[in-house]
């Protein structure tokens, strides 16, 4: 842009002054409508609405493992377990428009609160994933400068969770990308532009005893040969799988883990929930996971000790139900405390409790189950289908 400057005469000029303009056109995109793609600007991106007309991108916690079953699962390291563990993450894309490079003084940050939650990978070119790479932002790393890859120019991200929702947790990981300018050299850099996006991390959902089993989990010990061979023949008349445990001291295998899944619009996730119990069967939710199997756990505090109610005899689910109204398509999760009020009483661990409740949308409900010497809720109830789903 040129700007001529004149005096009392308008036919002589005093002085020219060319300006020039640059013009760049920045969107941080992710795949807010649910649908399995990434649009560009959707006006929604920055913000979550629950349910089928709701809103906002949704992030798997990788908690399973892409590699041998000795190693700790996906979400519990830094690095990029081979191309095939991109497909636990959701992509999220840096879009541009203008020049080949930026003008001196300005670069591209992506920067989050919630690193802690959630790690990035930024893979420049899909084709040439080497399966060793590390987080770009995450834990410990808060904020991510990269180059500006000019010319209309795509930045491919791939974003994993870290952490299901929990107590200190809502479950929102936010990602901003600025871009800065420094207006002196060595000064710190000034953001001059803004874009934000929102992810939700899909919260862990337990399955009713009312759906289809496919496997059978069974404990052998010494003293039960018959009931293990009776089990097997009812589960190959089902149509199920059986799956004998060898223990000498632990029958009690639905105290030691529950199961749910994750799911997001492009994947679903089958996730173990490990008990506290920590008993003779403490090893088997581990050694279920494996490559699209998660697993999840929670131990007593500092100060707690583990109790009978801990087990996850002491934890259901019910089938959907409506409650004054309220729909809860997923079922309610039930699990036996102490009576109200009770100070002595036994409850469930806090760490447990409070994760159950921290995932929404299976709104726990708490009996009174202390009256029992063992105290779990699956001693007095439980859910069967029935030919009228009543």
């Amino acid at each position: 842009m040129s700007v001529t400057f004149y005096g009392e005469k308008a036919d002589v000029a005093l002085a020219k002054a060319r300006v020039y303009l640059t013009a760049i056109g920045l969107s941080l995109d992710v795949d807010s409508d649910r649908d399995g793609i990434v649009e560009k600007n959707h006006p929604n991106k920055a913000t979550w609405k629950w349910g089928p007309n709701g809103h906002g991108a949704i992030l798997l916690v990788n908690c399973d493992k892409e590699r041998d079953s000795t190693s700790p699962p996906d979400n519990e390291d830094r690095y990029l377990q081979g191309a095939a563990d991109l497909q636990d993450m959701s992509p999220m894309l840096v879009r541009t428009r203008g020049p080949a490079k930026l003008p001196p003084g300005y670069s591209l940050q992506l920067h989050s609160l919630e690193s802690q939650h959630a790690g990035v990978f930024h893979i420049p070119d899909l084709s040439k994933v080497i399966g060793t790479e590390s987080h770009s932002l995450g834990p410990g790393k808060s904020s991510y400068l990269f180059e500006y890859p000019g010319r209309g120019g795509e930045v491919n991200l791939f974003v994993e969770g870290l952490s299901f929702p929990d107590g200190d947790f809502n479950g929102f990981v936010h990602f901003h990308l600025s871009l800065l300018q420094s207006i002196l050299p060595g000064t710190q850099s000034t953001p001059i532009f803004t874009d934000s996006v929102v992810f939700r991390v899909a919260p862990w959902i337990m399955t009713p005893n009312t759906q289809p089993a496919l496997e059978i989990f069974m404990s052998r010990v010494d003293t039960n040969a018959v009931f293990i061979k009776q089990m097997t023949t009812l589960t190959r008349l089902a149509g199920c799988t059986p799956f004998e445990i060898q223990n000498t001291m632990d029958v009690w295998m639905q105290d030691e883990m529950e199961f749910g899944y994750c799911e997001s619009p492009t994947k679903v996730i089958p996730v173990v929930f490990d008990s506290p119990r920590d008993r003779g069967l403490k090893a088997v939710p581990i050694l279920l996971t494996g490559k699209d199997f998660g697993y999840v756990t929670r131990k007593t505090r500092r100060g707690e000790w583990v109790n009978s109610l801990d087990s996850f005899g002491n934890l259901e689910v019910s089938p959907p139900v409506i409650v004054r109204g309220k729909k809860y398509p997923l079922g309610r999760i039930i699990i036996g405390s102490a009576f109200p009020g009770e100070r002595a009483g036994r409850k469930m661990a806090r760490a447990v409790r409070e994760f159950l409740f921290a995932q929404q949308v299976q709104a726990p409900v708490e009996l009174y189950s202390d009256w029992l010497s063992v105290g779990h809720v699956d001693e007095f109830m439980s859910f069967v289908p029935a030919p009228d789903k009543e």
